[in-house]
């Protein structure tokens, strides 16, 4: 098994900006393979579906990592993994594997359901400073 780490970074985000509007904000990527040759269409490719799926929590997330591995035992099967870690702002990271015999179903499988596991973070926070608020008065009852 190679052992040398092939790493990409990349500023992802939706930074998509029309006339009269800002810059959506963006966030660090990092693509690192072990074991794996991962070209420039893969790369690509990966830096890509980040944009789509992560995109819209950009000022949510500090930082994403994809790492992509050989992880073939010594009687074969599952041939390619595939680890993100999204590190949230005032949250706890987000850390999902897959594996898979193609490098590409891993890498989807594993984005798809750090997307989900994203989206349930942060509208975790969302819902917990409306849950705890009080009423200050009574509302005036009908009738």
């Amino acid at each position: 098994m190679q052992t040398e780490e092939l790493t990409s970074t990349a500023t992802l985000g939706r930074g998509r900006s029309r006339k009269g509007r800002a810059i959506a904000p963006s966030f660090p990527a990092h693509i690192r393979a072990f074991g794996v040759e991962l070209d420039r269409d893969d790369r690509t490719y990966i830096k890509r579906k980040l944009g789509m799926k992560f995109g819209k929590f950009a000022k949510s997330i500090e930082r994403v990592s994809v790492r992509v591995e050989d992880v073939t035992g010594p009687r074969g099967g599952v041939d390619h993994a595939c680890r993100v870690k999204v590190v949230l702002s005032d949250l706890p990271s987000v850390v999902f594997v897959e594996q898979d015999a193609s490098l590409a179903a891993a890498t989807d499988r594993a984005l798809a359901g750090t997307e989900r596991a994203v989206r349930r973070a942060v509208r975790r926070r969302r819902m917990k400073g409306l849950k705890g608020r009080r009423r200050r008065g009574k509302l005036p009852s009908r009738g």
